[in-house]
């Protein structure tokens, strides 16, 4: 079960066998002009899906025989699919300008100076609070600004306060066949302890990512291929995802049947999306931005963009962020996150991994533009993969319970066999010397009355004390001839 290059699980954990689609959902906003109105909130309608077939693959991959680790990253190619999309790359969507908010945003801790600088920026640019693009755009091709291209070429006026690490804007650039997005990944192989198997021990090289403080910013979690063996309902499932630089803890739900298989249903509850308001131990997880329970700030992950990852329609969240706008249904059905997994081998049975992607929009005194503008957790785009094992792997899956249950009584015969034949050996060699110890003191027995007997025989026939003794008479001759 461990794995290493020559395993029968190698190449199904660097290529997964399965079909993999994204499905992507974009919110388009249908009345802009009216942001700022308090009296009327911002309407969204969900477009979508978007189907993209992925691909996946593990690139640079290295070996650690010496703490049972392998060093990776990712890669994945997507393909658009629109035979199993809702609508096409063409459509056009209104949606909330990410590229002049996160240049707005920054001021926020800035002084009047450099916060006027931005202002003059996003007039010069005739920036709006949203953009229409085409789904192409805001997805994998990404669109070019001029607010970008400017922020790069000035560097030099802002120092490190302003990172700009990509030319073009788009929710997934750069993702598509590239290896670097989503870092280095060091996990365990379980070659020395099977139960580690697929658990996180580094990202970037690193224990701890240095975007929360804490125990939240401890690397952990599964790296999403294996999980952990011999689950209960007790147990917490923990998926460390790059994308927000943490982990996400499931919990148990219930048990459900797939394939023929039964399996733990773990889902993303309240505790995932808490940042100490429901649970204390969840508040290094703020980010300097503590918020009602339901939104994880991703913030310091994300180059300091505004950026707070939910779960779909704000599901699992304070009705707070649902009130805000009008168009969200949350949905147990469609918007949970969970994974079913076979709990003695901690298989995976079914995946449904969904989050989406908000931005805080806020008033900012010295940016014209957001003066103005209500708070607001702007919903802009929420994604799906969901996979389910086939029945023919679920089939060759079926065994391997079995298998394992087999070598543990295989295992446990052998223990019992060894137990016997060491209490065995000592309680037949403590046998072997009092037999020993017998025949001696037989033997010495035997030796003492022999020499006894010869002592006897050398010595006449013995009388006992106890017997009266014949006395014979004495005879006495006196002088005159008489006896006595």
């Amino acid at each position: 079960m461990a794995l290493r290059p020559d395993s029968v699980i190698y190449s199904r954990w660097k290529n997964p066998p399965l079909d993999l689609n994204l499905d992507i959902y974009l919110y388009n906003w249908t009345n802009p002009e009216d942001f700022g109105n308090s009296s009327v909130k911002p309407i969204l309608e969900q477009c979508g899906p978007y189907r993209f077939r992925e691909k996946p693959d593990k690139v640079d991959i290295n070996w650690h025989p010496e703490n049972a680790s392998v060093t990776y990253r990712r890669k994945s190619l997507y393909y658009f699919d629109a035979a199993g999309s809702n609508g096409s790359l063409d459509d056009m969507i209104v949606t909330l300008n990410a590229v002049a908010l996160s240049a707005a945003a920054k001021t926020k801790h800035w002084d009047a100076m450099n916060a006027r600088l931005v202002n003059v920026g996003l007039k010069m640019y005739q920036q709006e609070v949203s953009v229409t693009k085409t789904v192409d755009e805001l997805l994998f091709t990404g669109y070019s600004d001029d607010m970008m291209t400017a922020a790069r070429t000035m560097t030099h006026l802002f120092g490190t306060k302003v990172e700009v690490p990509f030319d073009k804007f788009g929710w997934f650039y750069t993702r598509n066949g590239s290896a670097e997005l989503t870092g280095v990944f060091n996990a365990y192989t379980g070659a020395d302890d099977i139960n580690l198997m697929g658990q996180m021990h580094t990202w970037n090289y690193k224990t701890h990512s240095g975007f929360f403080e804490s125990h939240c910013g401890m690397i952990n979690g599964s790296a999403g291929e294996f999980y952990p063996k011999n689950l209960t309902p007790d147990s917490i499932v923990g998926l460390f995802t790059p994308d927000m630089c943490r982990t996400v803890p499931l919990e148990y739900s219930e048990a459900v049947e797939i394939e023929g298989i039964e399996g733990y249903k773990y889902s993303g509850g309240p505790r995932a999306v808490d940042n100490g308001t429901l649970y204390p131990e969840n508040q290094c997880f703020c980010g300097g931005e503590c918020v009602p329970s339901g939104l994880m700030n991703v913030s310091a992950c994300r180059f300091g963009t505004p950026a707070f990852m939910s779960f779909p329609h704000f599901y699992q969240a304070d009705p707070y962020y649902v009130d805000q706008v009008e168009g969200l249904e949350p949905n147990k059905e469609k918007h949970e996150f969970y994974m079913i997994l076979e709990p003695k081998t901690g298989l995976t049975l079914e995946v449904a991994a969904r989050f989406q992607v908000n931005m805080l929009v806020e008033p900012l005194k010295d940016v014209s533009l957001y003066e103005d503008v209500p708070r607001i957790f702007f919903p802009l785009i929420w994604f799906e993969q969901k996979v389910r094992i086939t029945p023919e792997l679920a089939s060759e899956w079926k065994i391997i319970p079995r298998v394992l249950l087999g070598g543990q009584i295989f295992a446990g015969v052998l223990f019992a066999i060894g137990v016997i034949m060491l209490a065995w050996y000592p309680m037949k060699h403590l046998c072997s010397m009092r037999k020993n110890r017998r025949g001696n003191s037989t033997n010495k027995i035997h030796s003492n009355e022999n020499g006894v007997a010869e002592l006897k025989s050398m010595q006449g026939p013995e009388q006992s004390p106890l017997l009266e003794k014949t006395i014979k008479p004495i005879t006495i001759t006196e002088s005159n001839g008489k006896k006595e």
